[in-house]
């Protein structure tokens, strides 16, 4: 290792709470770093939305995480500064740097790339070294959000979870990918990985399309883990997709799987939800036996569990980011102690796989050309996570108006896609990051003033109803060319106000030249959003990113969600 090298991981490992003794190598460092000495007689590791992320990547955390009702400034609806001093995170350092957006730029040069399936192979394996018998537990957007995943049909995710050692997933895009493709993946590749989903039901008979649970002896204590799919897939997605299947919150349904786990012999009751972690915290309230939750779908990196009665709620963000740590002593049928850990997945401090490394070079190979054609270089940062709007997103808009011909354009609040720094070029497979899904398709259509805002009432109460069982989760529509109010703590049709283009008021009886991509209504065609981008920045080569274009937003001054 040279001086240069030895110095940056000093100052990386010292930063992150590790100390690097004279004569200690990068290995030391990092068994520094992640020494999480087991406890109790369950041990869980858990993760989440990694978006088929099988490389190391840069991940901007929200600078705003807006909650409403009760959820107003409370977890996980903090950003920042709020964020660490509630679950008392040092401000400066490696774990603050994972866990918030602050001097986003610098501490991501400083602490390199997190996530990586080979390294989160090297963390998996140093974990389990120590608890031989923990459970590996999945929640699901595993096999959508990158280039290879679409062009593999989510393939290449499969056998990287296998390698990886998975015992059990839930799934929420993956059903993206159509009825057909899943059920062949879960009946014919996925084994010994176990699927599981008790709110999946055929819309005739009402009949379990997945398994709905699992039992398991970890050290002598039996554990239940049901599954719990994401409820709003035919709203959020295309329901042409999964045509003959139900999904749903089914709060009846989690009772009785729970009952007859209990009643089975189960001594600890976990769910493995992509829920939301909203929804997640309402349920625990609802139902009775549930001793944890590992919540999915929002993103959330949440440093501690959230108490609810007897129930812990947790998140453990995206983008292979995080890995859960839950050692629990379970005497009786009670939790008697637990212990949790959510560890930041620095790829600098952990050495790849060599398997898994292999596999990915591998799965990659054919591909690799192309993924790595340079399309034009970033000036600034870009990245998309927010309620409201990030650069990258803005970069999408500005495409479709141009690309278009249009007055307007939105772009879907999803919350996956990675990051590129200043001077970053920008990559086809980067493009693709954003942009991977079945239903790509850029249209241009011309709905009147009045339509386009129903169509951001309806989105902002997906976003900012207070029932979390009526939230869809996601962030909100991107918005291009047009600016406009939201005040999130308004009723359904009085959120949005003050539509204006080009400083004039959009008027309701008037039609607009609109944008957009994603349609999910069945039949919709067009052209790959991706081809539409990737010609938009090749004829630019350079691109400086925008302030994105945010709301005018009423009460978010001193907000805890608002960075």
């Amino acid at each position: 290792m040279i001086r240069r090298e030895f110095l940056r991981l000093l100052a990386l490992a010292a930063a992150a709470g590790a100390t690097l003794r004279p004569g200690s190598s990068a290995a030391q460092a990092a068994a520094e770093l992640y020494d999480v000495p087991p406890s109790g007689n369950v041990s869980l590791l858990h993760f989440t939305d990694c978006h088929a992320q099988l490389l190391p990547t840069y991940f901007r955390e929200p600078s705003v995480n807006l909650g409403v009702g009760a959820a107003a400034g409370r977890p996980p609806h903090l950003v920042g500064e709020a964020l660490l001093k509630h679950f008392g995170v040092a401000p400066e350092g490696a774990r603050a740097h994972a866990f918030t957006f602050l001097d986003f730029e610098r501490a991501a040069r400083r602490y390199g790339k997190v996530g990586g399936f080979a390294h989160l192979a090297t963390l998996v394996k140093r974990l389990r070294a120590s608890r031989p018998h923990a459970l590996l537990l999945d929640g699901g957007d595993t096999w959508q959000g990158s280039a290879v995943s679409l062009w593999t049909r989510g393939a290449d995710m499969i056998g990287a979870q296998k390698l990886l050692g998975v015992d059990l997933m839930t799934a929420h895009w993956e059903f993206t990918y159509g009825a057909e493709r899943v059920r062949q993946a879960v009946d014919r590749e996925l084994a010994p990985i176990e699927f599981i989903a008790q709110n999946v039901k055929t819309t005739d008979f009402e009949d379990p399309v997945f398994k709905p649970y699992s039992l398991r002896s970890i050290n002598g204590v039996a554990v239940a883990v049901i599954g719990q799919a994401f409820p709003y897939t035919p709203i959020a997605n295309p329901r042409h997709m999964v045509p003959d299947w139900s999904f749903g919150i089914q709060e009846p349904r989690v009772q009785q799987m729970v009952d007859e786990v209990r009643a089975r012999g189960a001594r600890l009751v976990v769910l493995l939800s992509h829920n939301g972690m909203d929804v997640d915290l309402k349920l625990a309230s609802r139902i009775r036996g549930i001793d944890v939750i590992l919540g999915g779908h929002t993103h959330d990196g949440v440093p501690a569990p959230i108490t609810v009665g007897r129930t812990l709620v947790t998140n453990a963000g995206s983008n292979c980011k995080f890995l859960g740590v839950l050692d629990l002593e379970v005497k009786g049928r009670e939790v008697a102690a637990y212990r949790y850990r959510l560890l930041p997945v620095f790829s600098e401090l952990l050495a790849p796989d060599a398997e898994m490394a292999k596999y990915i070079a591998g799965t990659r190979a054919p591909h690799e050309s192309k993924l790595q054609e340079k399309l034009a270089v970033t000036e600034g940062l870009l990245y998309r996570r927010g309620s409201f709007n990030g650069t990258w997103d803005q970069l999408i808009l500005d495409a479709l108006m141009a690309v278009k011909g249009a007055e307007i354009a939105f772009s879907p609040g999803f919350r996956w896609g990675t990051t590129l720094l200043p001077g970053d070029a920008i990559t086809y497979e980067h493009v693709m990051d954003q942009t991977a899904i079945t239903y790509p398709f850029a249209t241009l259509s011309e709905p009147t003033g009045e339509q386009i805002k129903a169509i951001l009432e309806d989105v902002a109460d997906n976003l900012f109803n207070p029932d979390p069982y009526l939230q869809q989760g996601g962030d909100m529509v991107r918005v291009g060319g047009m600016t406009y109010a939201c005040d999130p703590q308004a009723k359904i049709g009085q959120r949005i106000s003050d539509l204006r283009l080009g400083g004039r008021p959009v008027r309701a009886g008037t039609r607009y030249k609109v944008a957009g991509w994603a349609p999910v209504a069945e039949g919709a065609a067009g052209e790959p959003v991706w081809d539409l981008l990737v010609r938009y920045l090749k004829d630019r080569k350079t691109v400086a990113p925008k302030v994105p274009n945010l709301p005018r937003l009423a009460g978010s001054a001193h907000h805890p969600g608002f960075g």
